[in-house]
């Protein structure tokens, strides 16, 4: 029973380490494309002026 309680145990642990590292890059993520969204509208705003 308790090998059984060990492995249950481990399982949880890993996945709680998976979530997060995905909550990490999810978090990463959306501050790139922040970043990258602003700039690329700026970007279009100054082709549609120039038009």
């Amino acid at each position: 029973m308790t090998k059984i309680l060990k492995k249950l145990n481990n399982k949880g642990a890993t996945a709680i380490e998976y979530g997060l590292i995905a909550a990490l890059i999810a978090v990463a993520a959306i501050a790139a494309m922040n970043s990258i969204g602003s700039q690329l509208g700026n970007t279009f705003n100054e082709v549609a002026n120039e038009l």
